[in-house]
């Protein structure tokens, strides 16, 4: 039997039909709401970062992963594992003494699940919604950045690429923000 989308969330039947949604639509895990929570750490990981290096990194790479938006926070789903090696990864790529905004979510950590796509949501401001939402029917795990196996490659970016990318930009963004600041202070 296959589920029915409902076209709004006065629809939902208690709140339960999102939650069912991430499981029988994309086999994800959860835990009930509200707001309906995305366990992190099984089928994926998240990197987190600000808005504004998010907007960013997505002009720049060719992300095909999900991604996701709430207030001024952005969420690239990449493949399980990956919040492990972000550590290790950020040291390798030389960034690891650099105060960055950016942070993952692995094992044991929870992502606010923004309304299914296609779905109508409350539209309060800040609100989780999907700027690059997952695909029903679709494995997503393949399509998600990881560290490159060897000889590996794929049309996904990797996640040293990603990590990358992330990172000069939250350097950029903080580094503006520092200067805006120091532009104020003269001023006054």
């Amino acid at each position: 039997m296959a589920f029915t989308l409902p076209q709004s969330r006065t629809q939902l039947d208690g709140g339960g039909a999102d939650e069912r949604w991430y499981e029988d639509e994309l086999g994800w895990a959860t835990a009930g709401g509200p707001p309906v929570q995305l366990l992190t750490g099984l089928r994926f990981d998240v990197l987190e970062l600000p808005a504004a290096a998010g907007f960013a990194v997505l002009r720049r790479l060719d992300v095909r992963s999900p991604v996701a938006l709430m207030g001024r926070r952005m969420r690239v789903l990449v493949a399980a594992g990956s919040a492990d090696e972000l550590p290790g990864l950020l040291d390798w790529l030389e960034w690891g003494g650099v105060a960055l905004d950016l942070t993952a979510l692995g094992a044991g950590g929870r992502m606010t699940a923004p309304v299914p796509p296609g779905w109508s949501g409350s539209g309060s401001p800040g609100d989780a919604v999907w700027l690059r939402p997952p695909e029903p029917g679709r494995e997503v795990e393949p399509t998600l950045p990881a560290l490159p196996a060897v000889g590996g490659g794929g049309d996904a970016p990797g996640l040293v690429r990603l990590v990358d990318t992330a990172a000069a930009e939250c350097h950029r963004v903080r580094l503006l923000g520092a200067g805006a600041a120091a532009q104020r202070l003269a001023s006054s």
